[in-house]
């Protein structure tokens, strides 16, 4: 779905800045957001396509990753073994990539066919907006760059920003074109918000010799970081729990989302 956007994209208006799109969006990674989309869609028993969903989640993640390793901002000069897009493309082109990449993804959310009426894909429109924006994801960038030091408390604040909303809202998103009840939706955000803060310890053990300042393993050291991450699985999956052998494959994500290095 990814490449097949792609390519739509640099056909219809190719450039310098639709190169920049397709060069990020086309880097190899896990794309466990949209497979977040898909298995919370499924959970609920939806039925149809929400591929353009899931794009647009990967979408945003994306457009993160271009303006997070700019030079204002991480100065990253690789991402995922290759050059990162300010590197290959200029700083510039980098920044309105990203710009763009923002534009398209609700583009692709709210134009594309797909399950669920209108409401429901403007409110999952309003789920992701909100996790992209100043309240969620732009705030934890904010507060990640102004971080001198905290206690565990601290960091998992901005860990809840700047990690765990956008996959809670890859879960809730998929649930309401699903068809998710007020309930159901209210355990889902639950469990992405707690598996979303865990996911972002999981990095951190695996990136521990980067010396991050905003990180468990620096405060609690690997061991205590480790539980603390398996303690936030555990609360995640208890939210699901009765959704029974649907929500198996959320269970799946989960596990392979905050044990990845075993």
């Amino acid at each position: 779905m990814l490449d097949a956007w792609c390519t739509r994209i640099g056909e219809v208006e190719p450039g310098p800045v639709t190169e920049a799109m397709a060069y990020s969006l086309r880097a190899p990674g896990k794309r466990i957001r949209p497979a977040f989309v898909v298995a919370a869609f499924e959970a609920l028993d939806g039925e149809g396509d929400v591929g353009e969903l899931a794009t647009a989640v990967e979408i945003v993640h994306t457009y993160s990753l271009v303006h997070d390793d700019l030079p204002c901002m991480d100065d990253d000069r690789t991402r995922r073994g290759r050059p990162t897009v300010h590197v290959a493309f200029g700083e510039a082109v980098a920044v309105l990539a990203g710009d763009a990449l923002l534009a398209a993804a609700f583009a692709a959310l709210l134009d594309g066919a797909g399950p669920g009426d209108a409401g429901r894909r403007v409110a999952a429109a309003r789920d992701l907006a909100g996790a992209a924006g100043s309240l969620a994801l732009v705030g934890g960038q904010v507060d990640d760059l102004r971080f001198s030091g905290g206690d565990a408390e601290a960091i998992e604040s901005v860990h809840a920003r700047k990690s765990a909303a956008l996959i809670a809202a890859s879960v809730t998103t998929g649930a309401r074109l699903g068809g998710a009840g007020a309930g159901p939706l209210a355990r889902l955000a639950r469990f992405g918000r707690a598996l979303g803060v865990a996911f972002q310890i999981a990095d951190d053990l695996l990136d521990a010799g980067d010396d991050e300042a905003c990180s468990l393993v620096r405060v609690l050291g690997p061991e205590g970081a480790r539980a603390r991450a398996d303690a936030l699985l555990a609360s995640a999956l208890a939210e699901i729990e009765e959704l029974g052998l649907r929500a198996e494959p959320l269970r799946v994500l989960a596990r392979y989302a905050v044990r990845r290095d075993e």
